[in-house]
Formats: structure tokens, sequence, C-alpha cells
């Protein structure tokens, strides 16, 4: 065999693999990994779209909470995955774009260690208390808590809701205790329980309780009402036109040495998931705000928000050692 012929058919052996393994793509489970503990807003919308992508695929998806750190460890976990496509990694605001300014180590390269394939719901923070705290508005807290100041707890459960409360603080003036949680569940338990007195969340996380009667909803932190709660004011009607842009968004992203053709196969089955009726009403109810976007546009907004929340969080001088 002439020796050119040999490079060619040894150049093929190396590709094939690659280009089958994409045409066959899935062939067995798929793990999606969610950074945070089962309960709150992250690992809702992981169960949704991932039962909604077994359809799809004709695969299980696999969801695999790993809590720890604002979304460090389960973060790290997922960029140093196999970059085959059989892992999925839910890409968190908080993890991709705050706390690698918060940390000084926290164990990844959101830029240089995935690619984001597609982004999923853009959702403002709600505001909330337990019955017992005497308000009924931000106003009333506010005015609560220039009262007595560092003495109303709040609890938070990643960095990007610790940061609004932050945001929120100095725009308002105002002293309040910040109460870490690992995860939304437990912060939840702590709320209802009235071991907390505020939380500044996703909606998942409080939604059920408020409708319940066991929470006080008082603001939503963005530029629009709800559909899950329809009477609780936005920013601007409360007050604060300002906290309008602070929504906190989630996707999915795949570690960096992805082949792109493994990329493609995934982006295309997450824009069809996101985009089933069904998904878009599972997500509405539960106070999550649809916002799709494919690799392309949510690359650009990884890198956009890294900069800007960057920029915030040394304003605020947020360090967790």
């Amino acid at each position: 065999m002439p020796r050119a012929t040999q490079l060619l058919a040894l150049a093929g052996a190396f590709i094939a693999p690659s280009a089958f393994a994409a045409d066959r793509f899935p062939e067995r489970p798929v793990r999606f990994i969610v950074p945070f503990p089962p309960g709150g807003g992250t690992d809702a919308f992981a169960r949704i779209v991932g039962q909604k992508l077994s359809e799809i695929w004709g695969q299980q998806v696999i969801v695999d909470n790993r809590g720890g750190a604002q979304g460090n460890i389960g973060t790290q976990t997922g960029a140093k995955a196999n970059p085959d496509g059989y892992t999925l990694m839910l890409a968190h605001q908080g993890a991709m774009t705050i706390n690698v300014a918060m940390y000084r180590n926290p164990g990844f390269d959101p830029i240089k260690d995935f690619t984001p394939v597609a982004r999923g719901v853009a959702t403002p923070n709600v505001m909330s208390c337990h019955p017992s705290v005497p308000v009924k508005s931000v106003k009333d807290l506010v005015q609560l808590a220039l009262k007595s100041p560092g003495k109303i707890t709040y609890a938070s459960t990643g960095a990007h809701q610790q940061l609004t409360a932050e945001v929120f603080k100095t725009t308002a003036g105002v002293n309040m205790l910040h109460v870490p949680y690992k995860g939304a569940g437990p912060a939840v338990i702590d709320l209802v329980g009235g071991q907390v007195n505020c939380m500044f969340s996703n909606p998942t996380s409080t939604v059920p309780h408020v409708k319940a009667g066991r929470v006080n909803a008082l603001g939503v932190i963005g530029p629009k009402r709800l559909e899950a709660l329809p009477d609780v004011p936005n920013a601007a009607e409360f007050g604060y036109p300002d906290l309008a842009e602070y929504a906190e968004w989630y996707g999915i992203a795949l570690p960096s040495a992805t082949p792109a053709a493994i990329v493609a196969k995934v982006e295309a089955a997450a824009l069809k998931a996101l985009a089933s009726p069904d998904v878009l009403k599972r997500l509405n109810d539960i106070g999550q705000q649809p916002s799709l976007a494919g690799s392309k546009e949510f690359t650009e907004q990884v890198k956009r928000d890294h900069a800007l929340w960057g920029k915030l969080v040394r304003a605020a001088g947020l360090k967790v050692d």
C-alpha cells in the first residue's frame, strides 16, 4: 500500500469513531449534573428538561445532584467529566459567573472548561418572609430593618441570591443578617419553620408555600410580575427599578473538549425539549421564565455576565476562602 494511502487510512481510523459516535449518540443513559441539592429551582429545571430529553433520545437522563460550596463542587465535577456528551452540566449563573470572583479557587474556569449549549430560563428572584415577620410589603420590610439593624435574618442558597440581597441592602440602605444554605431545600424548611425570617430565592422554591399561605412573597426582583405570582409587585412597582436587571439563568453546558458534532446534537435536542409546550407550561407553573437561546448566544452571555458580575462582587467586597 502506498505511503499516502496508508496515512489516509490511518487518519480515517481516528476520525471515523468520533463521527460514528456522534451519529449514534446517545446509545446509553446520560447523566445530568445539578450542582445543588434536591428541592430547589435547579433541581426542578433539570428534572423537567431531563424527562423531555429522555423522550427525545429514547435514553434515560439521570439527574445527579452534587451540592456544596454554592455550586462549585458539582460544577467542578462537570468540568472534569469525560467530554463524550454523556455528562450534561446544569449551567447555573451563580456558579458560572459569580463564584469565580468570590472564591479564590473554585476548581474550574467557566470560560475555558465549558461549552455552553443552551439557555433555558432567565428568572428573577423572589423576596419572601415568614408570616411572623410583621410586614406586608418591601417598604414595610425596609422600615423594619431600619428600626432593627442586623436583627432580621435572610437565607440565600447560592452566590446569585446572596449578591442580589447585597445589592438590595445597599440600594435600600439596610443591614440584614445573611444566613447561607447549601441548597433551597433546607433553606425553605427553615423559612417555613420560622428559623430564618426572610429569603431571597428562585421562585420555584417558595411559590408552593406562598400559595399555601406558609410564606409571604413581598416582591419579584425583576422587570415584570411572574405568572405564578400575579399579585406580587415587580422591582419598579415596589420602588427599586434598578434591581430589575438581576435575573438568574439556568442552562445546559458540556465539557469544552466535547466534539462539535456531539455539541450540535445536544444543542438541537435541548432546544427542542425547552420549546415543547408541556415543558414551557411546567416551567411557568413553578415560576421560572423560559428564555431560550442556542450555544452561540448563550456562550456570549456567559462571557458578558462573567465580566459584569465579577465587577459587582469586587465592588461589594464579597470573598469566600
